[in-house]
């Protein structure tokens, strides 16, 4: 009796422990989510404003600032970011194809190095290593990378100017090496004994293992790539070579230069864009690139997080 009446005891007590943390549990989830909108909805304000400014008279702009909602809506600004629309769509191809050939370039090449340099038996990795990451130290300057980018390499001009330098990372390396070593050492063992060579374990059995890494890689190359404008300024002569970004740049600097006659402009009440150009290219070049992230997202914290203290 006396031991049913304990159980009892022991099972009311439980319920009510479990009654008190279901409650902390739901009081702390509201304060979390609540906080956490709070903050995204304050995140998304600057973003609001640079399409709503995109979309605002050149004149309200320049009288009242940017506002959240235009009193006069106009759309001046895009029409001369797409005044040559060929020229826009042009720039887009050329950008979303180094992006993608770039990207899984990158991604094949780093999860290379990544999984070779977290193999124990390879007896080099560390003195490797070591080099990798000496080169976030230390860098051989840009007059003797444009040399060897235009004259040893013949790449004035071409795409694989725009495609190679961004292609390697010594921080996606190593973040693509410290992914691989938290895979088990046994799986490859494993694979071993069945007759399984390198590459046929790196193909089967790290890639799809290693996919919260590999996107979160593909998606620093990938923004890389598409926010690239540099490169092009230094080897790309070609208007038909131009990116989107290094497109978006000469038409600022276009923009620039109207604004110095101003004066002409406001005497006859006419203001050209170029506050709300500003807006409308930010619109234009962020907008792709932005869907991007939910379809990685997931990976990407996950991919982050490699090498954190775990509980």
């Amino acid at each position: 009796m006396s031991t049913q009446v304990n159980q009892l005891a022991k099972a009311d007590a439980f319920k009510g422990s479990r009654i008190k943390q279901d409650k902390e549990t739901i009081v702390f989830n509201i304060i979390g989510y609540t906080l956490l909108t709070f903050v995204s909805l304050i995140c998304l304000i600057p973003f609001w404003l640079i399409v709503a400014g995109s979309f605002t008279d050149e004149l309200e702009i320049i009288s009242k600032g940017f506002q959240f909602f235009p009193n006069t809506l106009s759309f001046e600004a895009y029409k001369s970011v797409f005044s040559t629309p060929e020229q826009i769509y042009r720039a887009y191809g050329v950008t979303i194809g180094v992006t993608i050939a770039g990207s899984l370039l990158g991604i094949f090449l780093t999860s290379m190095a990544g999984y070779v340099l977290s193999r124990k038996d390879f007896a080099m990795r560390n003195g490797i290593s070591f080099f990798i990451y000496f080169t976030t130290l230390f860098s051989g300057g840009l007059i003797p990378w444009y040399i060897l980018m235009t004259k040893n390499l013949g790449l004035k001009d071409s795409y694989w100017a725009l495609i190679l330098p961004p292609l390697l990372s010594a921080w996606n390396i190593i973040l693509m090496r410290s992914f691989m070593k938290s895979i088990p050492e046994s799986i490859v063992e494993s694979a071993k004994i069945d007759g399984a060579g390198d590459f046929k374990i790196y193909q089967r059995l790290i890639l799809p293992l290693s996919t919260p890494g590999l996107a979160t890689i593909g998606l620093f190359l990938a923004l890389g790539y598409w926010n690239d404008w540099f490169n092009a300024n230094m080897f790309i002569t070609s208007d038909s070579k131009y990116p989107l970004q290094f497109l978006l740049y000469k038409i600022l600097s276009s923009a620039a230069v109207l604004q110095t006659n101003n004066g002409a402009y406001l005497a006859a009440n006419v203001v050209p864009p170029t506050e709300t150009l500003k807006m409308a290219v930010a619109v234009v070049a962020t907008g792709p690139i932005i869907l991007l992230y939910p379809f990685v997202q997931r990976y990407f914290v996950k991919g982050l997080t490699v090498g954190a203290v775990k509980g």
